[in-house]
């Protein structure tokens, strides 16, 4: 653990799993509903600070989460990203895409480009609510079949 890093460190999380290795959270605001975050529980920078069965392990991770976000919100995109500028703790963003949301086709950091409808939003939100019920128990099943 690094003394002075948020995902270390963190505060005011909204937890939807823990597990031995990550532990994956509700990123989700109101213009990006369903956003989640995979974050490593240990302090490692980069990807390749992890063992190989580590990786493995948070990919898997990032994978059934993705999944359960097409599945359960029907998104025309998925973005995946792992960027670590602000913050150098491995971490990946998993984030649901929509052709009318705020900010697309730029990136979700960008400025916005429109208002998305508010009924839209929050059949959205339905939507995420679901796929964040789900989660738990689909991580749960990889990390009994993955055990570290």
């Amino acid at each position: 653990m690094v003394n002075d890093c948020p995902l270390c460190n963190p505060v005011d999380e909204r937890v939807i799993w823990r597990g031995k290795l990550v532990r994956v959270i509700d990123a989700s605001d109101d213009d990006l509903p369903g956003f989640v975050r995979v974050i490593v529980k240990r302090h490692a920078a980069e990807m390749v600070d992890l063992t190989a069965e580590e990786s493995a392990m948070v990919r898997k991770a990032v994978r059934l989460c993705e999944l359960c976000m097409l599945e359960t919100m029907h998104p025309d995109k998925i973005n995946l990203a792992s960027l670590g500028n602000m913050v150098p703790h491995v971490h990946w963003h998993v984030i649901a895409r929509y052709k009318d949301d705020a900010f697309f086709p730029d990136s979700i950091w960008s400025p916005r480009r429109r208002t998305c409808p508010e009924e839209v939003l929050e059949e959205r939100r339905a939507k995420a609510k679901i796929m964040l019920e789900k989660l738990p128990s689909l991580l749960t099943s990889l990390e009994k079949i993955c055990p570290e």
